[in-house]
């Protein structure tokens, strides 16, 4: 009894400990993505609590903190100031109305995807295609962020795009303002060096030595901007209030913040899970995910996801259970009830290095450089990374999907049918392209798709077929592998039975192997008499050959 609850005290310790670490991350991270979402720090401290609370009682991972991140914040303000009229300054309440109407719409989808159990639709988004997109999401914010560093007022002719601020920047070197450069370097210091020590919240220690000294040392007074007064969120109830053409807008916007909140959640949750041997349910992640958008919109907050940030410094500070993001929220409570007024004093320099540091991991190129040694998905992730650039935050993530649904439709409407043989006398059947020493069996014509059979590839498959049937005179039997397809569709279905007509008119039977359950059913129940009947379905090449093959 008493090693088990040395146990429990253990794992609850750790728990706290990664709480209060995370609590540390959170709230600079919850004043940064404000900025980036250009609303009041109110709205990001609200998605956060609405965040932590939800998931902490309905979500399956240990280690997943459901907050605000960089890339919902920045999406999501790019698709509203996408709207008609978006490109002028936006008026603030219609915009934070927007902006969560669109957390509403998109949390709705999330829970009309989980409801019809498509949790395995963020497989359509590829790794490559995720890397590339935050390591360009990276760039742009971290851009963004050397006004604030750099003590420079930023104008309008300086552009919202990354390179037209940049080189405004750049060509502005002699308005920066030295003591700005000065806190900024001495933030980035303390931040780096803290970092020695995992468990230490090394942002939130910086942030409020940061406060401290302003306030002491009149850094006001010196020309370093601060952050300025943050009221405290409300938690007040509140459907927005928006034109019916609003919200049909805002409804298309929300497909690709949808595709992101899950893409980017699931990518963190699972790998954490992977690693440590942790099981997850797609669909369950779909359903909180949806339900915490939905929350954090009804109740004046912004879009929340499962960052990589949060997520892996919960599990690098040793969290064991659900209880350490309840330690951040209880934490996060009680920074709002006692040291909000505080913040007021945080220099804007301090926070630009904040948003830096947090979006650090995004910037390492090694999982590119990894993606690119395999020389596979190139250009898939120079691709990704492009749109971003060049096209902004919402179009790019729009064209960074597209590849992933293109590469995807390419590589299965143009699939591969490999001929087979018998590897010597071990009823193992092989390509024979790639094993020279294999002989196709005589009289017998074997073939595999390499891709499932569905409406992008049937009919093309059906072609390669009959092309390799024209190269091979005297067949009596045509064996078709079915191995890679666990069900067809109408269109497959018509092209087998297509298949089979033009083989009879030749004198040649088509016979189907490793067929599965479900294409099994649907054979039989269409075509009894035909290619559904018993004698032409088989479990295994190898027993499909033994019935067929000549006396």
């Amino acid at each position: 009894m008493k090693e088990g609850r040395d146990v429990q005290g253990f794992h609850a310790g750790r728990d706290l400990g990664a709480g209060l670490c995370v609590a540390g991350l959170l709230l600079p991270e919850a004043v940064a993505y404000a900025g980036l979402a250009r609303l009041p720090v109110a709205h990001a401290l609200t998605a956060s609590v609405v965040g932590l609370a939800l998931y902490a009682l309905l979500g399956g991972s240990r280690f997943a903190i459901v907050t605000p991140t960089s890339s919902t914040a920045t999406l999501a303000a790019a698709a509203v100031l996408s709207l008609p009229g978006g490109a002028a300054p936006p008026d603030p309440m219609a915009y934070a109305q927007s902006l969560m109407a669109l957390a509403m719409l998109a949390g709705a989808v999330l829970v009309l995807l989980a409801w019809a159990r498509q949790g395995q639709l963020s497989a359509f988004v590829s790794r490559p295609v995720l890397r590339g997109f935050a390591f360009a999401l990276a760039i742009s914010i971290v851009i963004k962020q050397l006004p604030d560093a750099l003590g420079l007022a930023l104008p309008l002719e300086a552009g919202a795009d990354p390179w037209h601020l940049l080189a405004w920047v750049m060509t502005h070197a002699g308005a920066w303002h030295g003591p700005s450069i000065a806190v900024a370097l001495l933030a980035a210091c303390g931040i780096v060096g803290l970092k020695r020590w995992p468990r230490v919240p090394a942002a939130m220690v910086v942030i409020v030595l940061a406060s401290v000294a302003a306030q002491q040392f009149g850094l006001r007074a010196m020309g370093v901007a601060a952050v300025g007064a943050i009221e405290g969120p409300t938690f007040s109830l509140h459907f927005p209030r928006l034109p019916l053409a609003d919200w049909l807008q805002l409804g298309e916007l929300a497909f690709g913040l949808v595709v992101l909140v899950f893409a980017e959640s699931w990518g963190s949750v699972r790998s954490l899970a992977l690693a440590n041997g942790d099981r997850l349910d797609a669909n369950r992640e779909l359903l909180v995910l949806g339900s915490c958008n939905l929350a954090a919109g009804l109740l004046q907050g912004m879009p929340v996801g499962a960052g990589f940030s949060a997520t892996s410094a919960n599990a690098a500070a040793g969290a064991n259970s659900r209880w350490a993001g309840a330690t951040a929220l209880a934490v996060i409570a009680l920074a709002l009830a006692f040291a909000l007024p505080a913040l007021q004093w945080l220099p804007r320099p301090v926070l630009a290095v904040a948003v830096t540091a947090a979006l650090w991991h995004a910037l390492n190129p090694r999982p590119l450089i990894e993606v690119w040694r395999t020389d596979r998905d190139r250009v898939l992730l120079v691709g990704a990374v492009l749109a971003v650039l060049s096209l902004g935050v919402l179009h790019g993530m729009l064209a960074a999907i597209a590849l992933s649904l293109v590469a995807a439709l390419r590589r299965f409407s143009q699939p591969v049918v490999h001929e087979l043989g018998e590897l010597g006398s071990s009823r193992n059947f092989v390509a024979l392209n790639t094993h020279p020493d294999v002989a196709a069996v005589p009289g017998l014509l074997i073939l595999r798709p390499e891709e499932p059979l569905f409406f992008a590839s049937a009919e093309q498959v059906m072609a390669d077929v009959m092309g390799h049937v024209a190269a091979r005179p005297g067949l009596r039997t045509v064996i078709l592998s079915l191995e890679e397809s666990a069900d067809i569709d109408s269109t497959a279905l018509e092209c087998l039975l297509e298949l089979d007509q033009r083989l009879r008119q030749q004198h040649m039977a088509l016979v189907l192997s490793r067929v599965k359950d479900p294409v099994r059913e649907l054979l039989q129940r269409c075509d009894p008499q035909g290619i559904g009947s018993a004698d032409r379905l088989f479990w295994s090449v190898a027993d499909a050959v033994q019935a067929r093959a000549p006396a």
